[in-house]
């Protein structure tokens, strides 16, 4: 028999026409796929034969220099990928690649519209990745000999994708596969050494295997020389005690594309119920970009070293967005063209340990390095504060990294932890204690904190604009709740005298009916008015009801165009104040009044809010002061 009389033309069947037209034209969103496929077809390949030649080495036929080799002819507007793998055999052509031909039913064609777990199966198999050489061909060939067969044992496979292919025995000395592949007119570019190493960088950099291409000539008459294209190496991949901190530094700067040392890494390889390897880092300094939630964010995604994506969200909570490094697994449901990850419970659980992974790298790094820490925080707090109300499980451990300004310190600089705060607490003091303001300034001078300095009690103080929102999803830390100093009852737990209640009780008692021509001046504009235990040096100060809403978070929803609830303050008055003194003893009800409007609006402003009458203020101020200078 003839070779020429082995040559068969086989036809697919009507179902995979359809599959073929849509693999080329659907499946992939990015033609430049095409080539981290046939580079991860040709890696597969050289593994096979590794795994193999262990038992049997005589498969390595004297060459066990296992690489992969990228040519290109922009004359003849073709890229041929060689390697010198397993190879295969007329059979295996035949049913390889023929994945699609061998599945030729209906029932293929259904499992790619589901999410089923059936779909991630496909990944790996060579045939699907090898037709996504159709999207940049318009003719494929394929030479290839399995290891251990004799030279005259070679195939030759081809097609132009329209339904048949043809297939035929060729002498062919070196194992591996050869895969020709006929541009396009509309894919020429690809027939460009730059264009094919930027996408060998980008996709298959770190598998194990050398890919080989001729360098570029730099000057006229050089000859072209063989060279390595890829790093070949997946950092993550080696052992911590073989990789150096330069190493991992120089990796952060590829991935991130920062040119900053990272402030802390953390490199783990998990094995048993799950398997992947992560490379996480922590970033020196924030992008642009970090407060646009809807911006581009995530870890770099290899399966098997193969690059699949570089913004996979779903491994990290969007508080952790500044996170930078790459997860490897093998467990991953990918769909068929490998572009889109599927969510299932392999994916949570990896995410749920990766977040805990962040949450203990930066616990350590607080611990062990505290202005390394502080640098994180300048740059990443406010991003972090959003953690207590997206992630509920990881709330205590968000909350031992948040810092905060502090009475204790005096300065406006965010450096006090939970912990800190809680070894300075007062004996019988239960509450953590806070204030929120519009800036620093306004809340040290709040008249809020009178009382505290008087007792000594340490207060947070809080000015991000995030703050009071991220406070609702706070409600203690190490058993100790939290207080906001300027709503509701103030509760000073033991450290409050039963003297201080007593004075308390006997003033609003004594003062009763000053409360009550106070609440009946300004009716329209307070829920309530009474004697105050938060003040020493102020006649007056506004409080923020149990369930009301707080300055600070109705100016964040005013600016989103929310409609805000209504809602008065509680008015607080100082009875043993001077001012308080003169009002009570007042008898004109028009002036009692204006003073006492005068006194709203002095607390009004205190507080950091704007008056809503700022004219009308200028106005009774203006005719007490002519009354003084009179």
């Amino acid at each position: 028999m003839t070779v020429e009389s082995q040559k068969e033309t086989l036809g697919f069947q009507t179902e995979v026409k359809q599959l073929l037209h849509l693999m080329i034209h659907s499946l992939y969103s990015n033609k430049e796929i095409f080539l981290r496929e046939l580079i991860s077809n040709a890696s597969d390949a050289a593994d096979k034969l590794r795994f193999a030649a262990l038992k049997d080495d005589s498969l390595y036929e004297g060459d066990s220099d296992l690489k992969i080799r990228l040519d290109f002819d922009k004359d003849a507007k073709t890229i041929t990928l060689t390697d010198n793998g397993i190879g295969m055999s007329r059979d295996d052509v035949i049913q390889n690649l023929g994945t699609i031909a061998r599945s030729g039913t209906a029932e293929f064609l259904k499992q790619l519209s589901g999410d089923e777990k059936k779909d991630s199966k496909l990944i790996g198999q060579f045939g699907v990745g090898f037709y996504s050489a159709f999207i940049v061909a318009d003719k494929v060939e394929v030479f290839t000999r399995r290891a251990g067969a004799p030279a005259e044992e070679g195939v030759h496979w081809q097609s132009t994708g329209d339904g048949e292919f043809t297939i035929e025995q060729v002498t062919r000395e070196k194992r591996g596969t050869e895969i020709v592949i006929h541009l396009k007119p509309d894919a020429t570019e690809f027939a460009d050494g730059f264009r094919l190493r930027s996408l060998v960088k980008k996709y298959s950099d770190h598998i194990s295997f050398p890919v080989i291409m001729k360098s570029e000539p730099t000057e006229e008459g050089e000859e072209p020389k063989d060279e390595t294209v890829n790093d070949a190496t997946a950092l993550w991949t080696l052992p911590r005690t073989e990789i150096k901190d330069e190493e991992y530094k120089e990796f952060y700067k590829h991935v991130a594309h920062d040119f900053e040392d990272p402030l802390t890494w953390s490199h783990n390889k998990v094995e048993g119920k799950l398997d992947y390897t992560s490379l996480l880092y922590i970033p020196a300094r924030a992008p642009f970009d970090l407060y646009n939630r809807e911006a581009p964010r995530g870890l770099k995604l290899y399966v098997q070293r193969v690059f699949i994506m570089d913004d996979a969200e779903q491994f990290l909570p969007l508080y952790l967005r500044f996170t930078k490094g790459v997860v490897d697994s093998n467990d991953l449901s990918l769909n068929v063209s490998r572009e889109i990850l599927q969510n299932d419970a392999t994916v949570d659980s990896i995410r749920t340990a990766l977040t805990k992974r962040v949450l203990d790298m930066l616990s350590k790094l607080s611990k062990k390095d505290a202005d390394s820490y502080q640098k994180f925080w300048n740059e990443f707090g406010t991003v972090l504060k959003e953690g207590p109300a997206e992630d509920f499980s990881n709330r205590e451990k968000i909350a031992g990294l948040l810092r905060f300004a502090s009475t204790h310190t005096g300065e406006s600089t965010q450096n006090v932890s939970l912990d800190q705060y809680i070894e300075r607490m007062k004996d019988g003091q239960s509450k953590i204690y806070y204030i929120t303001a519009d800036n620093f300034m306004a809340a040290k001078s709040s008249p809020h904190l009178e009382v505290f300095r008087k007792k000594g009690i340490e207060v947070l103080i809080l000015t991000d604009r995030i703050d009071e929102w991220m406070m609702g999803y706070l409600n203690e830390y190490d058993g100790k709740q939290f207080q906001d100093v300027a709503r509701g009852d103030l509760d000073l737990g033991e450290v409050e005298t039963e003297e201080d209640k007593k004075h308390k009780e006997e003033a609003a008692e004594e003062h009763k009916e000053l409360l009550e021509r106070i609440k009946t001046a300004l009716a329209d504009r307070v829920q309530e008015v009474r004697v105050t235990n938060r003040l020493t040096d102020s006649p007056a100060c506004l409080v923020v009801g149990d369930f009301d809403m707080g300055a600070q978070m109705k100016k964040i929803m005013e600016a989103a165009g929310q409609k805000v609830p209504d809602s008065k303050p509680i008015f607080e008055i100082n009875v043993d104040h001077p001012l308080v003194q003169r009002l009570e003893s007042e008898k004109g009800e028009e002036r009692f009044n204006e003073l006492s409007a005068v006194l709203l609006d002095q607390a009004t402003l205190a507080s950091g809010e704007q008056l809503q009458d700022p004219g009308a203020y200028v106005t009774r101020l203006n005719r007490l002061l002519l009354e003084l200078a009179n």
